[in-house]
């Protein structure tokens, strides 16, 4: 079996150290982190252009591993291909439709980056959604919705907020019983 290689997909405010992504990142044999956008970070067309390059730099099948609007991004992006990936970790996607506390964009500002209506159709390879019952940027409903839809695993974490570092993540130890799951839904090797 084959080792993937793990493409971070950061949220708007991109590459964080302290955050569980990076942590992760920094722990995984074989990883990569999406850079962060120049200019406007709400341009949606600049976030698919840096993850569709750093997809094609990655070496073997890939497993994607997203947080907040990294998740509409990888999920935007599946609407324009699917090369080399073999999963998707999608932790606390947002919910873009509904205003969110500063310092988060307004719906109407996503929508002037293109952030338009969510792609609602079953993505392309396995995918784990995870969702927190007191995130302060989605409904546990309305992501268990996304999850639905995109034909993916649905994971309640419980209590984790926006499972960030204003939430108490850091590290977050359940990401790699994850991708250890992910890893065995794609076929892929149990190592990380």
């Amino acid at each position: 079996m084959t080792a993937p290689t793990y493409v971070i997909v950061p949220g708007l405010r991109g590459h964080v150290e302290e955050h569980w992504q990076t942590l992760l990142a920094g722990a995984l044999a074989d990883s990569l982190i999406v850079p962060p956008i120049d200019g406007d970070p709400v341009n949606l067309a600049a976030r698919l252009e840096a993850l569709e390059k750093t997809v094609a730099a990655a070496t073997g099948p890939v497993i994607l591993v997203a947080h907040s609007a990294g998740c509409p991004t990888v999920v935007y992006w599946a609407q324009q291909t699917a090369q080399k990936v073999a999963g998707a970790l999608l932790a606390t996607p947002p919910d873009l439709t509904q205003p969110m506390h500063a310092p988060h964009p307004t719906p109407e500002q996503l929508a002037e980056g293109g952030w338009g209506e969510l792609p609602m159709s079953p993505l392309p390879w396995p995918s784990i959604v995870v969702s927190s019952t007191d995130d302060p940027l989605a409904d546990a409903d309305v992501v268990a919705g996304y999850a639905e839809a995109w034909g993916s695993k649905l994971v309640d974490a419980g209590a984790v907020g926006h499972l960030n570092p204003a939430a108490g993540y850091g590290p977050w130890p359940k990401a790699v019983e994850l991708l250890a799951e992910l890893r065995e839904m794609a076929g892929l090797s149990t190592a990380v």
